[in-house]
């Protein structure tokens, strides 16, 4: 063996980390531990938050859940994908209605206000919400599997960052609805909102994937992405839930806000992408039937 073997990386030994590195994990778990520790400490002691944490959950499963078929079929037909966008929009645009607008202004009025201040309140709260999103969308760098890149120029970020920065815009609002509907309406509001989200994340997420996969990305990256765009849902359930639980003032407000972050979303983002390829009968189809469904489930259960 000639002094160059010996020295080879092939022969080299098992290569240690210094011990500031190893230090660094450590403390980095401990971290995560403590703050894991802190947040079921703090959602057996708010029972609304852990509800809401919970529905979010539930919705993030559902987003998993559509991915599955991706495994298994290649791609979706651009007249069902934007059947299924339509629906989409149809039960978010239920869901603003009747579990967060028509409760808004219940709440408004039980708190004192008049029918004019109740629906200023809400109507302010809308725009509010609505205003929001948009300053995000024009801040945050993001793409849309049809529009393209949109939002404040990223050089550095790689196309699936981008992706993913667009799902989390149009998951958010929703997780938001999840928490405040647990907040103010109790159990059965929440629940009941959360089932009709639930129902739309199943083809939401399975739409996801395709688009993932249509845009050039592996079959399990696709996947991976679709079920982790609905992972903003409860993250975004606890925190519409611990805002709204602080104070009973807020809550029409709260109410108010989820709703118009829904309808910005659905106007800007979910409508222009189902009209985009020229099946809008089978888009605007998809949409009565689902605000039928949810109308339903909120009627039936709430």
């Amino acid at each position: 063996m000639t002094p160059d073997d010996a020295t080879s990386p092939r022969h080299a030994g098992p290569i240690r980390w210094p011990a500031r590195r190893w230090l660094g994990v450590a403390i980095a778990v401990l971290g995560l531990v403590a703050l894991t520790l802190q947040f079921s400490a703090y959602l057996q002691a708010n029972e609304h938050v852990a509800q809401a944490w919970q529905g979010g959950l539930v919705a993030a499963l559902a987003t998993a859940l559509g991915t599955v078929p991706v495994m298994f079929s290649q791609r979706l037909s651009d007249k069902v994908q934007d059947t299924l966008f339509g629906f989409g929009a149809g039960v978010m645009l239920a869901a603003s209605s009747f579990s967060l607008i028509l409760p808004g202004l219940e709440a408004a009025r039980s708190s004192g206000a008049g029918p004019w201040a109740a629906g200023g309140t809400i109507g302010a709260a809308i725009l509010l919400g609505a205003l929001a999103l948009l300053v995000m969308e024009r801040l945050l760098p993001h793409e849309h599997f049809i529009k393209g890149a949109e939002g404040q120029p990223a050089r550095t970020l790689q196309r699936t960052w981008l992706f993913v920065f667009a799902i989390a815009l149009h998951n958010l609002p929703e997780g938001l609805a999840i928490g405040v509907a647990y907040a103010g309406s109790g159990s059965v509001g929440g629940s009941t909102l959360t089932a009709g989200i639930a129902i739309q994340d199943v083809p939401e997420g399975l739409v996801v994937a395709v688009a993932l996969l249509a845009a050039g990305y592996r079959r399990t990256v696709a996947v991976g992405l679709g079920m982790a765009s609905g992972l903003v849902e409860p993250i975004g359930a606890v925190l519409g839930a611990a805002v709204v639980s602080a104070s009973a003032m807020l809550l029409p407000w709260g109410l108010g806000f989820a709703a118009g972050a829904m309808l910005f979303v659905i106007s800007h983002e979910i409508i222009p992408e189902s009209h985009r390829k020229g099946h809008e009968a089978w888009a605007t189809g998809g949409l009565m039937i689902g605000f039928v469904t949810m109308m339903l489930l909120d009627t039936a259960l709430g």
